[in-house]
């Protein structure tokens, strides 16, 4: 049976194998790139809400329990990680050069980045 590999094979083989793991790579970077802009949406909606209908605390829990409800097998909505993408929204939102940026590192490191810096 090994007579009918060819002597290239394992180069092929390694080839695909590379292929395959650029393309693994290449879906994770445009699942996040989505899910940050998804998150910057929803920033910027509660921020244009609590400027023109004064929401709250209560509105803000309310939201994120009913996401929570409709999404079930979907993490992120919580009380707390809606008010970070209000937080990443109006940090990075004046900002030209930034706010492009943001969207190609991770939500996790976003928040790391904006918990720990006290300026842009």
């Amino acid at each position: 049976m090994s007579d009918l590999i060819p002597s290239d094979y394992k180069e092929l083989l390694g080839k695909i194998k590379q292929r395959i793991r650029s393309a693994q790579y290449e879906a994770l970077r445009a699942v996040n790139k989505e899910l940050i802009s998804l998150y910057w949406d929803i920033g910027q909606m509660i921020v244009e809400r609590q400027k023109e209908e004064t929401w709250g605390k209560s509105v803000v829990k309310r939201l994120a329990e009913d996401l929570r409800a409709e999404f079930p097998g979907i993490t992120g909505f919580s009380a707390s990680n809606l008010w970070r993408m209000r937080i990443f929204y109006e940090t990075y939102a004046p900002n030209e050069k930034l706010a492009p940026l943001v969207r190609e590192i991770s939500w996790s490191k976003n928040i790391i980045i904006m918990e720990r810096c006290n300026s842009i």
